[in-house]
């Protein structure tokens, strides 16, 4: 298999004009990634259900392979469902509504440090690796391992102001992620700048292409 690019973390479905497609931090960072032009595979957990089937065509249709994603009959594929004014009130300059997430988190599908050392074993040969959403310190410590014996670029996606382990590789990138990311803007960040470094940009120079790429300017994005 070629070196790849492979994002970590579960997507969601999400509910757009009747239909099911790819949701989620993790799958927006994936699909911008190939958008980029670049070979990309997702690891990570979905339920057994239409809204796992709905996201995977969606993930297809984008470029972006899950030879790595598990399905997990036990528990739901989260939904996002947008609920979007029917009185007429909407307009062009209104902010994008925020997804309402369906099911309790502790019963959406997770992804385990066994999953992910599993899916990197098979995938094997990747460049960059990204967890492209806040996750335990054992999938950090199986990520950055992996990085390491692979020779690949480290991303993380964390929460804002949350520890991190010790053991990261010195080359490591770090992501806060936002509070609110209806538009998707920071996970296409993630997924662009992620594709700039398997183009072999240095980092500084995929920070500037990529957020030129999303319309921002440096000074906006400090």
């Amino acid at each position: 298999m070629a070196r790849v690019i492979v994002v970590i973390g579960s997507p969601t479905g999400q509910l757009r004009d009747n239909e099911i497609v790819a949701g989620g931090t993790p799958a927006r960072v994936a699909l911008a990634a190939a958008a980029a032009g670049r070979e990309v595979q997702l690891l990570g957990r979905t339920g057994d259900d239409p809204a796992a089937d709905g996201l995977l065509l969606g993930l297809t249709q984008g470029g972006v392979g899950h030879a790595a994603l598990l399905r997990d009959p036990a528990r739901p594929t989260p939904l996002e469902k947008i609920s979007v004014p029917d009185d007429g009130t909407a307009s062009i300059d209104d902010e994008p509504p925020a997804p309402a997430v369906s099911g309790d988190p502790s019963t959406r599908p997770a992804i385990e440090a066994a999953d992910v050392d599993l899916g990197l074993r098979y995938l094997a040969d990747f460049a960059v690796l990204v967890v492209a959403e806040p996750a335990g310190d054992d999938v950090i410590r199986v990520a950055a391992e992996a990085s390491r014996w692979n020779a690949a670029r480290l991303l993380l996606v964390v929460d804002a102001g949350s520890e991190l382990p010790g053991a990261l590789p010195g080359d490591a990138i770090v992501f806060e992620a936002p509070d609110d990311d209806r538009d998707g803007l920071f996970a296409s960040f993630v997924g662009t700048f992620a594709a700039a470094l398997d183009d072999g940009a240095d980092p500084a120079d995929a920070f500037r292409s990529s957020i030129a790429a999303e319309g921002w300017t440096e000074a906006a994005a400090e």
